[in-house]
């Protein structure tokens, strides 16, 4: 479906890109021909990740170790990329989250989801989109949000907020930075598991089971799905999208909205015996 140099021309930036969904989606912008640049906190994660980028990747990567709740780090990393050579893509992948009664978080466990998932997303967001119009420059940006943006979540509250927060932010400043050239779109991935997300987020193997599970398609979402719709979202293709949020998690929020999901747990005699009871 993608023809082997479709991102030839791009240069992308994702933050958290040194693992999980981050780096699946850079391989894919690599192996397509992109000249990608992950950042993150982690030296050695992002290292690593990058070693795996150009083992197949036409362009070389390059990472910055960068704490995107920094804003004036994200300042001076985004000037010195800037300085140095065109940015086309800016990625906003990098969340924090954990499960946890909501009445037992403090405001500062509140922040730790906050400051890295909204705070860090709206700071590189506008500094990269910054650079972009005192250049005069045209851009796309695109946001891994969650379900939980339009659905709320209960036990990862701070994190369903902050996603709605970065859902706003795309929708928003598509409609005012449309006119200068800068798309805006967005990603609401269902259950894609990661080492990373499932420690904090699972705390059971069962529980890991039903979550990844728990949609139409009975199935985890597999990475590739996903990093090949970024890379749709993000190409010339997708050059008429604009403040659109699309959701990939095998029908599973629309199974949770619908008010009679629950029969799925019907047998087929279940079925049998309620028609023969209306006289079907």
């Amino acid at each position: 479906m993608f023809e082997s140099n479709l991102m030839a021309s791009k240069s992308v930036l994702v933050t958290g890109g040194g693992t999980g969904l981050g780096k699946a989606m850079s391989l894919r912008f690599a192996a397509l021909g992109a000249r990608v640049t992950i950042i993150g906190r982690r030296r050695d994660v992002l290292e690593s990740a990058v070693d795996e980028i150009n083992a197949s990747a036409v362009n070389a990567a390059d990472f910055h170790v960068v704490d995107i709740r920094d804003a004036a780090a994200v300042e001076g990393c985004i000037a010195t990329m800037m300085g140095r050579g065109r940015l086309d893509v800016l990625v906003n992948n990098a969340a924090a989250n954990f499960v946890a009664q909501t009445h037992t978080l403090s405001s500062r466990a509140v922040d730790a989801v906050l400051q890295t998932t909204l705070h860090g997303t709206l700071y590189i967001t506008l500094a990269v989109g910054k650079a972009w119009i005192a250049q005069g420059q045209v851009g796309t940006i695109l946001s891994i949000v969650s379900p939980n943006a339009f659905t709320g979540s209960p036990y990862a509250m701070p994190s369903a907020a902050g996603k709605a927060g970065v859902l706003a932010m795309t929708k928003s400043l598509a409609v005012e930075w449309g006119a200068r050239g800068i798309r805006l779109v967005a990603i609401a991935p269902g259950s894609f598991p990661t080492p990373g997300a499932w420690r904090n987020v699972v705390p059971r193997e069962d529980l890991a089971k039903q979550f990844e599970t728990n949609n139409p398609l009975r199935r985890p979402g597999r990475h590739e799905e996903l990093a090949n719709l970024a890379v749709f979202l993000i190409s010339d293709q997708a050059g008429y999208i604009n403040g659109e949020c699309i959701t990939i998690d095998g029908g599973r929020w629309l199974k949770g909205a619908g008010g009679f999901s629950f029969l799925e747990a019907l047998s087929e005699d279940d079925w049998t015996k309620m028609r023969g009871g209306r006289g079907a």
